[in-house]
């Protein structure tokens, strides 16, 4: 079967650091897929060439099989790290410009913007804020703001980045029912995060990356206990607390 998603040998660099070495992969349609990795390995650049963010300097990205490098990537949704919603909005009015903007190809008309509004607020937990400013919104609010906008716009693939960074446990238990119920709607997720919890609860394979190429890729359980991946990223004390030493 053909995947949704499949990167052959994707590069970006700057300059002569190359952020993006040649990773190859592929998304099988309706995966929860995590990225993780240590800081500067390349996963917010990597979604960014999956995105359209930035052109790629070497390799290929296909989307059902047809090559879409260098184009819009229509059916792709993204969040940021940095929250920034449009403060002069109310929740609602910010939620609709993302379903005006979505990935159909017509505009739909201004009440059915509002309409997929309402119904995405309530996907992720925020229609009774609806009609609150953007200022009265807490951390946790803002990053649900930042998914219900992605989601607005009818991806096939969200990428979430750094959704749950900052938050404590109980509102990151909050944040992982939005992402099983956004991906329960059909919607293929990848996620970047640096809390394993995330990870191993959600996800059902995750990728490291490490100095921008590849460093393992399969089931969590798995991969998390991977000596390369310990010494790269988790340390020995995450690793002692995995063999519950």
């Amino acid at each position: 079967m053909t995947p949704q998603l499949d990167l052959r040998n994707v590069t970006k660099r700057f300059g002569g650091v190359a952020a993006v070495d040649g990773v190859t992969f592929s998304i099988a349609k309706g995966e929860i897929l995590g990225v993780i990795g240590p800081n500067g390995a390349g996963k917010t650049t990597l979604l960014n060439c999956i995105s359209g963010v930035y052109r790629l300097d070497g390799g290929d990205i296909r989307w059902h099989g047809v090559s879409i490098a260098g184009l819009a990537r229509l059916g792709v949704g993204r969040t940021f790290q940095i929250v920034k919603p449009f403060g002069s909005m109310t929740v609602r009015e910010n939620v609709a410009v993302g379903a005006l903007f979505g990935s159909d190809s017509e505009r739909p008309p201004l009440r059915a913007a509002f309409d997929r509004a309402d119904s995405v607020l309530e996907l992720v937990g925020l229609r009774m804020k609806a009609d609150l400013p953007v200022s009265a919104l807490t951390i946790p609010d803002r990053k649900r703001l930042e998914v219900a906008r992605a989601v607005a716009t009818r991806p096939k693939l969200l990428l979430l980045d750094e959704v749950m960074a900052g938050l404590n446990n109980v509102e990151i238990d909050d944040a992982l029912e939005m992402v099983r119920a956004v991906h329960e709607t059909g919607v293929t997720v990848v996620l970047i995060e640096h809390v394993m919890r995330v990870i191993v609860g959600v996800c059902e394979r995750v990728i490291v990356l490490d100095l921008g190429r590849t460093l393992a890729d399969g089931q969590p359980d798995v991969v998390l206990r991977d000596e390369r991946v310990i010494q790269a990223y988790l340390g020995e004390r995450y690793a002692r607390r995995l063999r519950g030493g």
